[in-house]
């Protein structure tokens, strides 16, 4: 695959999830852009904005299995990932099967993660990263390509449970969704409530993801805009000299390694994504919004004078030089 058949390839993914999907255009390339990377998405908005259809019309553009998981207080890990039932074998001996559970599956939608108790959130830490499942002492290995794609909603916190940092920092994207214009919000309503003339058909499969992503790590760096990159995410950390003065005054922890792997994964697809076969300082400063905006964790002083992590972003962004 080259750089013609990459355009043209996402260009026809998007051309199908535009059918089902109003708008979020932003939203939907940086999807992309993680399920290329192999990386985990979290998605956080109000009900009703569409986060749980965009997963599913991906799952049918992307010709992947899906399943869902609607995260509840009293689900339990077991229920996630499966457990050893007893069942009769052919010769009445009663014997232990693994039951796989809803996680055994290409794409996962975990919805509403956040309402699910510590103890079940922690059993989605290992599928996340290692792309395997341990149950009884047995270590299974998830479908390839494998993703979760998590969604929360940020107003009603009576009954949650906030994400640790350990888990958060395993999803190589965070993304907003905001609400839909009035042109966007007329189009949703005629979709949505009138006849549907047309519905997103496959455009891809797994393979085609694959190969995507073989593409995508060839994808040369510059060593000034590598330099560039990992600069931003040091700039991070308010413990460090060479740290700009927005972030010793209003960030309390910042970015793990993975941040710089997450902005260098990304800024690769998206140079592939524009046509070039080459990072430029703009995929950098494009991608480092998503990567960073839930790794880098505010103080007292930034939520006192109403800072949001995607404004102290962008003055660190300032401050660094390329």
């Amino acid at each position: 695959m080259d750089i013609q058949e990459f355009s043209k390839t996402l260009a026809r993914i998007e051309q199908e999830i535009a059918k089902e999907i109003i708008g979020l255009k932003g939203i939907i390339r940086h999807v992309l852009i993680a399920i290329i990377c192999g990386g985990n998405v979290l998605l956080e908005g109000v009900p009703g904005l569409g986060k749980t259809r965009l997963v599913k019309t991906l799952s049918k553009v992307l010709g992947l299995d899906f399943n869902r998981i609607q995260f509840t207080p009293d689900l339990m890990p077991a229920d996630v990932v499966g457990t050893n039932i007893l069942v009769k074998d052919e010769r009445g001996n009663s014997v232990f099967r693994f039951q796989p559970g809803p996680v055994f599956s290409n794409l996962v939608l975990a919805d509403e993660i956040n309402r699910a108790t510590p103890k079940t959130q922690s059993a989605m830490l290992e599928a996340m990263q290692e792309h395997t499942v341990t149950v009884g002492g047995v270590t299974r290995a998830l479908p390839e390509p494998y993703f979760v794609l998590a969604t929360q909603n940020p107003l009603e916190q009576e009954g949650t449970y906030p994400l640790p940092e350990a888990q958060l920092d395993r999803f190589l994207f965070k993304l907003l969704l905001d609400l839909p214009s009035l042109d966007e919000l007329h189009a949703i309503v005629d979709l949505t409530t009138g006849v549907k003339q047309e519905s997103a058909q496959k455009a891809a499969d797994a393979q085609t993801i694959i190969e995507l992503r073989q593409l995508a790590v060839q994808v040369p760096i510059a060593k000034p805009v590598q330099d560039y990159a990992l600069r931003l995410v040091m700039n991070t950390h308010p413990q460090l000299e060479s740290s700009p003065e927005v972030t010793k005054r209003l960030v309390r922890y910042g970015s793990s390694p993975r941040g710089a792997q997450a902005v260098i994964q990304a800024a690769r697809v998206r140079a592939l994504m524009e046509g070039r076969y080459n990072v430029s300082f703009e995929d950098i400063r494009n991608v480092a919004y998503p990567s960073l905006r839930h790794r880098v964790f505010l103080n007292y002083q930034a939520m006192s004078e109403g800072k949001t992590p995607d404004g102290v972003i962008s003055e660190i962004i300032q401050a660094t030089e390329e």
